[in-house]
């Protein structure tokens, strides 16, 4: 465990201050775990009545708000049972079926209770339209009267900072409006990922216990894959000790980790599962589709489409605007490209060389092929068309690499290009285990653009730098109107990059 105080420092000087703030972080960040032990420990302390609770049973009250009203006050009394002892837990609930119902039985157990209320209300963005905007105004009601007949200290936790729940959240075009219900929140405090400090903290927990050491490597690399997503740290290092199952007595290395990621991804679990299903939403795609591409993204820093997107965890919480991690580039690639791998009749084995090498020059070739057969009507199709392109090129190769290799991708966003990486390890001949990387920039000449391919070189020029390759592809696709016919203008050539490098290049 990353201890889960350490993640919100500030939250018990603002409880001390009797004021209401928000807490919010995309899913499976630890906000519950970090709550919890917040309300515990204040409880210990003697000073308080502090407890936890969740707002999701309401959430099929729907615009019932009075159901919604009784559902959170039996959950309260529900979870007071489970957590405070018998002095601190609530009366009886005055009227619970009458008008502002849960401003009345909170008033009743701040009068009642021993000590100051505080109260941590979680998934409080489940609550939707009337019922949302109800709980809210009653707290705000209430406010004024802390801390002898009201709660002391409200902590709302959601997804969302407060001042861009919806009606419904997530939903309907309107906003609760500038005069919020919840107006009284002095702060917003956003949980954020673990540092790297945090997770090789976290790690070292697990050497202490069995003796199995991680690489610094492998530390490393656990770390640029997850971003430091709290979820993702932990699965990530759960797939290593208990899924492939690395003995004691092996240490943890840096092909671990990337096995354990591929796992990962391939497996989909719950969380990576229901982050893919948010991808058809158009919020969404408004955001993701010109990252994706390559292209700007044309959007206010307070566009609410952005903030929504960020509050999922898809987008880093810092700009410029890109994906939160590696893993998530590569479930968010793999989900839309699914129905192109799915096409693929290629074998796989038809791609690798007698030296055990990757056949870059073969794929390519098959891939133009492929294009020319299916590409117009696979792009047509794709729920993300400014990326169709590039997302039909991924699907093709992540078939072709799949089980020998990795691919990896870097978005350059504002930058008009997709930067892919194929990582394939094989046996070299004195018996050494070696891994081979070809380098591949993607492009697109859009209608009224000019030819892609000169400061194509020049980007494709500082990517093999910075890999230290001597070589690479560039892949330029038309998808102007009077662009020639997909047969004619698909071709395969060979030039040469400002730097002298030589560039395989594919028309396509």
């Amino acid at each position: 465990m990353v201890p889960a105080l350490s993640r919100l420092p500030e939250a018990s000087r603002l409880v001390a201050q009797d004021a209401y703030f928000v807490v919010h972080a995309p899913p499976q960040t630890g906000k519950t775990t970090a709550l919890r032990a917040l309300a515990t420990e204040l409880t210990a302390s003697g000073q308080y009545t502090a407890l936890h609770f969740s707002g999701e049973v309401g959430e099929a009250a729907g615009d019932d708000y009075r159901a919604a009203d009784r559902s959170v006050l039996q959950e309260i009394r529900d979870r007071a049972e489970v957590a405070l002892p018998e002095e601190l837990r609530p009366p009886a609930w005055p009227e619970p079926a009458a008008e502002n119902a849960l401003r009345r039985a909170l008033s009743a157990w701040a009068r009642a209770s021993p000590r100051p209320l505080v109260l941590f209300f979680d998934e409080i963005d489940a609550l939707r339209g009337p019922s949302l905007i109800s709980v809210l105004r009653q707290l705000r009601a209430g406010f004024g009267d802390r801390p002898e007949v009201f709660p002391a200290s409200v902590v709302l936790c959601g997804l969302r900072d407060v001042r861009d729940y919806r009606v419904a959240s997530g939903g309907g075009p309107d906003r609760l409006g500038s005069a919020s219900p919840f107006n009284v929140k002095v702060k917003s405090l956003r949980l954020g990922d673990f540092t790297a400090d945090e997770v090789d903290d976290l790690y070292q927990q697990h050497t202490d216990e069995t003796g199995q050491a991680f690489t610094e490597d492998a530390l490393a690399r656990a770390f640029e894959l997850t971003g430091g997503q709290p979820w993702l740290v932990n699965a990530l290092a759960r797939e290593i000790v208990e899924e492939i199952a690395v003995p004691p007595i092996e240490t943890i290395a840096l092909d671990h980790v990337e096995q354990a990621k591929e796992r990962l991804v391939l497996a989909r679990a719950t969380h990576l599962d229901s982050l893919a299903a948010t991808l058809a939403q158009p919020r969404v795609r408004r955001v993701l589709e010109p990252v994706l591409a390559g292209t700007v993204v044309n959007l206010d820093a307070y566009d609410d489409d952005l903030s929504y997107v960020r509050d999922l965890g898809l987008i880093a919480p810092t700009n410029p605007v890109r994906i939160a991690n590696p893993i998530y580039q590569e479930v968010i690639a793999r989900v839309l490209t699914d129905g192109v791998e799915a096409v693929v009749l290629a074998d796989p084995r038809a791609f690798v060389l007698p030296d055990g090498r990757f056949d870059l020059a073969t794929m390519l070739d098959e891939f133009a092929r492929f294009w020319v057969e299916n590409g117009e009507i696979l792009a047509s199709g794709r729920r993300y068309p400014e990326a169709a392109c590039q997302l039909v090129l991924m699907g093709f190769l992540q078939r072709v690499v799949n089980g020998g290799g990795y691919v990896e991708r870097e978005y350059g966003i504002g930058r008009g290009r997709i930067d892919l990486l194929i990582r394939w390890a094989h046996t070299a001949a004195d018996g050494r285990r070696e891994v081979q990387r070809e380098a591949l920039e993607l492009k697109v000449r859009r209608e009224r653009e000019t030819d892609p391919l000169p400061r194509g070189l020049l980007q494709l020029d500082g990517y093999l730098e910075r890999l230290g390759l001597d070589r690479g592809t560039l892949v330029i696709f038309d998808t102007r109107p009077d662009a020639a016919p997909i047969a004619e203008r698909t071709a395969i050539t060979t030039v040469t990059s400002p730097a002298g490098r030589p560039v395989t290049l594919l028309r396509a």
